[in-house]
């Protein structure tokens, strides 16, 4: 019997790059509450009556140009980052990887683990959102609840500025040569500016232009600030001038308004000022996927060139980096002390 499990969570990857299992990932995903904060009826006429039905083949397509002979680079990368953790972290170990939506469900996964004392719940979300890592927590939650034995949780909220991830990302970024390019963009996943006032706690959240950009006790838990804290540690790390990077939003869905910049916007304001030459980061992303792989370098790309720009290169993902590995064993290291103390 495994003493600590560790379940590894990320958000999900459809099970083939096919139309119909691009449409059931979509469903999954779309039509969960705390993705799309509106309510049942409305969520479900949105997601599965107009959502859906008008993306999930333009997705598969997506999905298609990015899927290798082995599968999904999410899948990949994350059995492999499972597989390093656990080697690392010993015997006394369970690791396990789920995804968030379809396979493998953490509803299965957990099942694989009832046998460990205490289980360190670890979303692969550096900065935390309702909408990604409060979805993981409480399907877990609803999973453990019925059990006879429920073992002791730790739920890990989030690590923006995690300092091994930090350097991983930077150790990435100077491969590509920083100084050869104009411009360093660190592009995160967007979110609509509602969710952010619904998880403000303390009457802060976008009550002044500024307050996203110093993460302080009044918006610690907040994603906005959460991502500006973490392009602080890269760029500190970089020695850049605030005059070298940017920092932006990426993935808008709908028409409401979502976090800004919006990377659109960047981008048109780059060129403007005569940057040709932009290589985009993505720390948001720990891992390669249709969202970084396709929408930076193949959309945005097209997007920049469309615009006047030359070259928009991307940033891998940490993948499976030895020093994202590091932290991550750090992570948990950090959590099971906090449990023991």
């Amino acid at each position: 019997m495994k003493d600590t499990g560790v379940l590894l969570v990320n958000l999900g990857t459809p099970n083939s790059p096919n139309p119909a299992d691009v449409k059931q990932y979509l469903h999954e995903f779309l039509t969960d509450g705390r993705v799309i904060d509106v309510a049942w009826p409305l969520r479900q006429l949105l997601t599965r009556g107009y959502i859906v039905p008008k993306r999930y083949k333009e997705s598969a397509r997506n999905y298609q140009k990015i899927w290798t002979d082995n599968g999904s680079p999410l899948m990949i990368y994350g059995e492999s980052v499972a597989a390093m953790l656990q080697e690392q972290l010993g015997d006394g170990f369970q690791v396990e990887l789920a995804m968030r939506y379809q396979n493998p469900s953490i509803t299965s996964v957990l099942k694989q683990m009832k046998q460990c004392s205490q289980i360190v719940i670890l979303p692969l979300f550096p900065q935390y959102a309702s909408a990604t890592t409060g979805s993981v927590h409480q399907k877990v939650m609803e999973v453990v609840k019925n059990w006879q034995t429920i073992p002791l949780l730790t739920f890990v909220n989030s690590f923006p500025t995690e300092p091994k991830m930090v350097e991983a990302f930077c150790s990435l970024a100077r491969e590509y040569a920083i100084d050869s390019y104009d411009y360093l963009l660190l592009s995160f996943h967007g979110l609509p500016e509602r969710q952010l006032k619904k998880a403000d706690l303390n009457d802060h959240c976008l009550q002044s232009k500024d307050c996203c950009k110093t993460l302080c006790e009044k918006n610690a838990s907040c994603y906005g600030a959460q991502c500006h804290a973490t392009a602080a540690a890269i760029v500190t790390e970089l020695s850049l001038s605030p005059e070298q990077y940017g920092i932006c939003f990426q993935s808008r869905l709908g028409k409401d308004p979502w976090i800004q910049p919006y990377t659109s916007n960047v981008l048109k304001e780059l060129v403007s000022k005569g940057y040709k030459n932009v290589l985009v980061l993505c720390p948001a992303f720990v891992c390669d996927c249709v969202e970084t792989i396709h929408e930076i370098s193949v959309e945005y790309q097209e997007e920049f060139s469309a615009l006047g720009g030359n070259k928009l290169d991307l940033v891998r993902g940490l993948n499976d980096h030895p020093l994202w590995i590091e932290a991550l064993q750090d992570i948990v290291d950090k959590h099971m002390a906090s449990r023991v103390s």
